[in-house]
């Protein structure tokens, strides 16, 4: 296991750890149509062995002695956390429509709709189930619901899931290509998609009369993003995404992931920080001298041993001024920070033709 490794699960435990830590404390927070401001709600735990303190902001609510919680956004919209991922749900007339289910949820969904919908007298029922993408740890626990719901996605997510065959993500029955209205019981989610980014087929689920955007693995409230720039595909299509993401007239945001709603600030912030990082890594690749890195390892005939130490050099140069911005601002921006800058400057090399030393020879 590499330093990057053992880091990464460092920071990974610790968050669970937090998690564990939430779910423990009474559970009073968990009353339904509180006032969810996204503020921190977490005990102060121990500060991280390996790594900067956390700032109180990241967290969010806490959890209840089943390990989740779940909240009113406004009127009929509610959303779901177990402190590392989350869902989003209509409470109506004619049934639920829920946005995504993540599998370390589980079984928790359905507890936290009926949490919702038993004292309101709603039904209970998973009627429709939007995918907001096709990656497993978002809808891997969809096979929990039987094949009379209509399970709605972008046309490419049906190709992969197809491909994947995976019981546990059942094929949507209900797909679109650009924009898709979702009408049950007098509420609505407006589907669309704007091109790839995390994914090839992650879309944007806007509930307009709540002001809400669900829109996942992009904007990662109080945090920096998760590792390589959220494991994302389309680099350039992710980094667009924040602007397209701030087009909507969004007050609350549903980011998918850790233990808090999402703000605008939120999302402005984290465009800062991938501005940021984007200048510090183009500065790097094109003013970082290889020399070195070809003296040592040339003579071996090692070319790829050249090239991980020289890349590795840059990602560390171009993160240091942004790590250091950063911290006590967004939560673990020393944990991610030099991962993001090695994503992003592949994508520099390779979508932007920034190729520093590596350019078109004289």
């Amino acid at each position: 296991m590499t330093t990057a490794d053992t880091s990464g699960w460092t920071a990974r435990r610790a968050l669970l750890k937090r998690a564990a830590l939430a779910a423990s404390l009474p559970a009073a927070a968990t009353v339904l149509g509180g006032a969810l401001t996204g503020t921190a709600r977490a005990a102060d735990g121990p500060d991280l062995p390996d790594f900067a303190p956390v700032p109180s902001q990241a967290f969010g609510p806490a959890l209840n002695e089943k390990g989740y919680y779940v909240g009113r956004i406004g009127g009929a919209l509610y959303w779901v956390t177990d402190g590392s991922y989350q869902a989003m749900f209509l409470a109506t007339r004619e049934g639920v429509v829920l946005v995504d289910a993540p599998p370390t949820i589980g079984h928790n969904l359905q507890r936290a709709i009926d949490d919702v919908t038993g004292p309101l007298g709603l039904p209970n029922r998973v009627t429709h189930l939007v995918y907001s993408h096709s990656h497993a740890d978002h809808i891997g626990a969809a096979g929990l619901w039987d094949k009379n719901v209509e399970r709605i996605a972008h046309v490419e997510n049906r190709r992969l899931l197809r491909r994947d065959a995976d019981p546990e993500r059942p094929v949507p029955t209900t797909v679109f290509e650009d924009r898709l209205t979702v009408k049950v019981g007098g509420e609505r989610l407006e589907l669309a998609y704007h091109g790839p980014n995390h994914s090839p087929d992650n879309i944007y689920v806007y509930a307009p009369d709540y002001r809400t955007l669900m829109l996942v693995d992009v904007v990662y409230p109080g945090w920096v993003p998760f590792k390589e720039l959220a494991v994302s595909q389309d680099i350039p299509g992710w980094i667009k995404a924040h602007d397209t993401a701030l087009s909507y007239p969004w007050r609350t945001l549903v980011g998918g992931h850790l233990g808090r709603l999402g703000h605008r600030s939120d999302a402005e912030t984290q465009k800062q920080y991938m501005d940021d990082l984007t200048a510090s890594t183009h500065a790097a690749l094109t003013g970082l001298d290889p020399t070195p890195y070809f003296a040592k390892y040339g003579p071996s005939g090692n070319a790829w041993a050249i090239f991980k130490t020289y890349l590795a050099a840059v990602a560390e140069h171009a993160a240091a001024p942004v790590t250091d911005k950063y911290l006590g601002v967004l939560a673990a921006a020393d944990v991610f920070t030099v991962d993001n800058a090695a994503a992003l400057l592949e994508s520099l090399r390779i979508d932007s033709d920034v190729l520093g030393p590596f350019g078109i020879h004289a």
